[in-house]
C-alpha cells in the first residue's frame, strides 16, 4: 500500500495537530518502531480491522484486557442492558458487591477490595494505604516495573545500591521520589541490604510478579518469597501490581503461581474486561484505613461504574469455568513453540517465556532476569521483525518492552498463520 492510499495516514496527521503526539497512551504513536500507528475501525474475536479495512491477529488484546476476545457474546449482552439500565450513578449498586465477590473467591488473598478506574489509580492508592498504615515513608520498587504514573513511582534506579530514586519524567519534583528507593529485579542480596538499612523506614515494597513492562521476566521464586519475609520481618507491607497478571496468567494469578501472599494487591484489565475499571485490595485491617472507616483518603466520582461492572462480572464468569486456563496456557505456549522454531530456522537469537495468556519473547540467546540485561535486545533487529509482522497482519507490542497476549479466541489457525508470517518476517533480520 502507498502512502497516498492509506488512510491510517491522514488520520494520524489530524490526530498530531490536535492530541499530543497523535496518541492518548505514548506506546501507541509507534515511535520506537518508527511508521505509522494503524488506527482500528472495529474487532471481533481475536482480530482487528484498520482504517484501510485490513485485518490483523490481535496480540495486545487492548493491552491486556481482552481476554476472552473482542465482543464475546456474554460481555456483549451484559454491557447491552447495563447500558440501558444506566450509564453513572455516583451511588453504590449491587454489581459493585458482586464483582468484589467474584474477585476474592478468585484471589484467596483479597479480605476486601475497592474499586477505582484504572491500574495507575489503583497503584497510587495502594502506596498511599501502604503509608498511611504503617505510618512511614519509604517505598520500594524495581527496576523495569511500571505500576502506573503516579509522581512517586515515576522514577529510575540512580549507580550503587538502593539509591534514591531520580524523577522518570518532567514534572515530577526530585522532593516527590526522595522517599522512593529502586533496587535491581531479583537480586536477592541488593533486597536484603536495602531492607538492613531502610527496614524500619519502609511502608511497602511493591513489585509486578510477573513484569510486564520489560517484556515478560518473572520474578523467582526465591526472589519472591525473600520480599515477602523481609517485608513481614520489618513490618512494611508486600504490595503484588497484578495489573497485568490478574486473572491473566491464572485463575489465583501471578500471586497463586508463586505461592506467595501479599498484604495488597493492585488489579485491572481482565477484572474490568476492557471497560475503564480497576482495583486494589488486600488484608482486612490494612483497608479498613481506608476512608471512610480511617484516615487514609481515595475517592472516585465513577468508581464501580455500572457499566463497566457488568462487562467485568461476564468476564470472570467466563474465566471461572473449569480447564479456562489449561486451553489458554496451551494456545499461548503452541504460539511461543511455533515462534522459537521459526527463529531457530532463520539463524536468530530467540528466547520466550509464557503463563496463561501472557508471553513475551527475546531476541537473546536466553530469558533475561532484569532490565539491565532486558536492554541488550537488539532494538534495530526488533523493530525490523515488528514491521515484518506488521505487513503480514500480525500485530504485536510496538515496543520490545512490552509483553504480548493472548485470547480464548485465538484459533490454531491464527497461531499457524502467524508463525507462518514469522518465519518470513525473521529472515528479514
Amino acid at each position: 500500500m502507498t502512502p497516498s492510499t492509506d488512510r491510517n495516514l491522514p488520520l494520524f496527521e489530524r490526530a498530531r495537530a490536535l492530541i499530543p503526539g497523535g496518541v492518548n497512551s505514548p506506546v501507541r504513536a509507534f515511535r520506537a518502531v518508527g511508521g505509522t500507528p494503524r488506527f482500528v475501525q472495529r474487532a471481533h474475536g481475536a482480530h482487528f480491522w484498520d482504517a484501510n479495512g485490513q485485518r490483523f491477529i490481535d496480540y495486545i488484546g487492548s493491552w491486556g484486557p481482552m481476554i476472552l476476545g473482542h465482543g464475546h457474546p456474554a460481555v456483549l449482552q451484559a454491557v447491552q442492558q447495563a447500558a440501558q439500565d444506566g450509564l453513572s450513578f455516583g451511588a453504590p449498586t449491587e454489581r459493585e458487591i458482586e464483582l468484589a465477590e467474584a474477585i476474592i473467591a478468585l484471589v484467596p488473598s483479597i479480605e476486601m477490595i475497592r474499586l477505582v478506574s484504572s491500574g495507575t489509580e489503583a497503584g497510587m492508592s495502594a502506596i498511599r494505604l501502604a503509608r498511611g498504615a504503617t505510618g512511614r515513608k519509604v517505598i520500594v520498587k524495581f527496576e523495569g516495573c511500571y505500576h502506573g504514573h503516579a509522581d512517586a513511582l515515576l522514577v529510575k534506579a540512580g549507580s550503587g545500591l538502593a539509591t534514591h530514586g531520580h524523577p522518570t519524567s518532567a514534572g515530577v519534583p526530585e522532593e516527590v521520589v526522595r522517599h522512593t528507593l529502586v533496587l535491581e529485579y531479583n537480586n536477592v542480596a541488593q533486597l536484603e541490604e536495602a531492607f538492613a538499612e531502610h527496614g524500619r523506614d519502609i511502608a511497602g515494597l511493591i513489585i509486578e510478579p510477573i513484569a510486564g513492562n520489560m517484556n515478560f521476566v518473572r520474578a523467582s521464586a526465591a526472589f519472591a518469597a525473600r520480599a515477602r519475609a523481609l517485608c513481614t520481618e520489618h513490618g512494611a507491607l508486600l504490595i503484588f501490581d497484578e495489573v497485568m497478571t490478574g486473572l491473566r496468567v491464572g485463575r489465583g494469578s501471578a500471586q497463586g503461581l508463586l505461592g506467595i501472599t501479599p498484604d495488597l494487591t493492585v488489579l485491572g484489565k481482565v477484572i474490568g474486561g476492557g471497560m475503564p475499571l480497576a482495583a486494589f485490595g488486600g488484608r482486612r485491617d490494612v483497608m479498613e484505613q481506608l476512608a471512610p472507616l480511617g484516615p487514609v483518603y481515595q475517592a472516585g466520582t465513577l468508581s464501580g461504574n455500572p457499566v463497566a461492572t457488568a462487562c467485568g462480572l461476564a468476564t470472570l464468569a467466563e474465566v471461572a469455568r473449569p480447564g479456562f486456563y489449561e486451553s489458554l496456557s496451551a494456545r499461548t505456549r503452541a504460539l511461543t513453540d511455533g515462534l522459537a522454531d521459526a527463529a531457530k530456522d532463520a539463524g536468530v537469537p530467540f528466547a520466550a517465556d509464557s503463563e496463561g495468556g501472557m508471553f513475551g519473547f527475546f531476541l537473546l540467546p536466553g530469558l533475561p532476569q532484569n532490565y539491565g540485561q532486558v536492554l541488550r535486545t537488539d532494538g534495530a533487529k526488533f523493530n525490523t521483525l515488528f514491521h515484518g509482522l506488521l505487513d503480514r497482519g500480525v500485530y504485536i507490542a510496538p515496543a520490545l518492552y512490552e509483553a504480548g497476549f493472548v485470547s480464548a479466541a485465538h484459533t490454531p489457525a491464527d497461531i499457524e498463520e502467524t508463525v507462518a508470517a514469522a518465519r518470513e518476517a525473521f529472515r528479514l533480520l
